[in-house]
């Protein structure tokens, strides 16, 4: 007999290490609400191939008209068709969420950069100033602002919300360029002589563009709600202006004549549109805070 035969070490075994189990990106990814996202914006952009009526004519002759054959999703108070206007008036309302969430995000971008490298004294007085601008209602600033710029449009109402939705994307790119401007390559880059917004495209957003992609997906989200809530409070686009907001503005006289469609239609693509990029926003936050438990 060999020695292996006769000797056994006996003890505690080590078990073998269990497969590491393949993790599926794309098991939670929204695909519902990103096809109909998909469907909504792209004939928003080809609406003039879908509209069968020219939505800012007022038909007088159909006004409060039921949907039927003619009027897929029936008329207004005005007369204006409502399938026509839901695409035409589709196509400002996001075209507002993303202009005013393109200006909010540069605005962040530069803001949260520079308080994220600046010396201690002046992150903190731009922290400060950046909590006692979030105290304030949005709401209060958006109508400040606007009653300042006068008669609202496209482009001032988009500016409005853009520059009243930057503090909460600048509070999370200050914290991580806060943990990076002390890395190696950001240094030598500085010591090279390398200028801010070179520094900034090159090293800086590439690592902090993850972690904001959720908020910056909500403030889109929020933009588009903030141009219908202030439309149809009457303080955002003139009633001639088609959007959803202005169309849901009707909502007081719909009620009073018991047209419902004039209100649950817009409204039912308005909250489509909303449920659809918060599910992707919250795909987003669930990808990102889940590469960071990996780190």
């Amino acid at each position: 007999m060999t020695d292996q035969e006769l000797f056994t070490v006996v003890g505690i075994r080590p078990e073998p290490a269990a497969p590491e189990k393949k993790i599926n990106r794309f098991r939670d990814f929204p695909w519902i609400s990103v096809i109909l996202l998909g469907i909504i914006v792209l004939c928003c952009l080809f609406a003039e191939v879908l509209m069968t009526k020219d939505p800012s004519y007022l038909d007088l002759k159909n006004f409060n008209v039921a949907p039927n054959a003619e009027f897929l999703f029936g008329t207004d108070t005005l007369g204006r068709d409502i399938f026509s206007g839901i695409w035409y008036g589709g196509r400002i309302s996001i075209t507002i969420g993303f202009l005013a969430t393109l200006i909010s995000t540069f605005i962040a971008v530069v803001y949260g950069s520079v308080s994220g490298i600046a010396p201690q004294w002046l992150d903190t007085l731009m922290m400060r100033f950046t909590e006692i601008f979030l105290s304030v209602p949005a709401l209060l600033l958006v109508l400040f602002l606007q009653a300042i710029l006068g008669q609202a449009n496209v482009l001032t109402l988009s500016i409005v919300i853009g520059v009243t939705g930057w503090a909460g994307i600048a509070k999370i790119i200050r914290t991580e360029v806060r943990q990076i401007r002390s890395s190696e390559y950001v240094v030598a880059s500085k010591c090279m002589g390398g200028r801010f917004f070179h520094i900034l495209r090159k090293h800086l957003a590439p690592n902090f563009i993850a972690s904001i992609m959720f908020m910056v997906v909500m403030n889109v989200r929020g933009a588009i709600g903030a141009e219908s809530t202030l439309s149809f409070m009457g303080m955002g686009l003139p009633l001639e202006v088609i959007s959803w907001g202005s169309m849901l503005s009707l909502a007081e006289k719909a009620l009073l004549s018991g047209s419902w469609w004039i209100i649950l239609i817009p409204g039912l693509f308005l909250v489509t549109l909303l449920m659809c990029l918060t599910n992707i926003g919250n795909y987003l936050r669930k990808n990102a805070n889940r590469k960071e438990s990996n780190l």
